[in-house]
């Protein structure tokens, strides 16, 4: 058997990477209004827990401050948004590869009815939401 063709290889390698990046795009990548225009914004993916006294919000979001998420209540929902970049010592070095989503992000969360107060924090990866129950 031939060896492969470096030309021929580097073509499908390039094509298998471009068709994954199109399958995460497509994946993430979610058109919502934004003041009248529409702005490209992925949904970063989250775990809600519920107990008596608060409801916990896990948000998948390595890298990104919890106090740059923007946690606000509308209509009955959680509206989590903000943005997700590379580091700027990242920012001119060489990418071999990119899975993890950069941009705008925004997800929004159904909550049972109540008042709630929102406290932020970070744990192993992911920015937290305390969403504590008053009366």
């Amino acid at each position: 058997m031939p060896p492969k063709d470096p030309i021929n290889w580097m073509l499908s390698d390039a094509i298998e990477t471009l068709a994954r990046a199109e399958r995460l795009h497509q994946r993430f990548l979610n058109l919502q209004p934004l003041t009248g225009k529409r702005e490209p914004c992925w949904e970063p993916p989250i775990d809600v827990i519920e107990t008596d006294d608060e409801i916990l919000i896990l948000i998948a979001l390595p890298g990104v401050d919890p106090d740059d998420v923007e946690a606000l209540l509308d209509k009955g929902a959680l509206v989590i948004s903000g943005r997700r970049t590379l580091p700027a010592e990242l920012r001119n070095a060489r990418i071999l590869r990119l899975e993890l989503p950069q941009g705008r992000f925004e997800r929004r969360i159904p909550l049972p009815t109540g008042r709630y107060t929102i406290t932020r924090f970070a744990a192993h990866g992911c920015v937290g939401l305390r969403l504590g129950k008053s009366s």
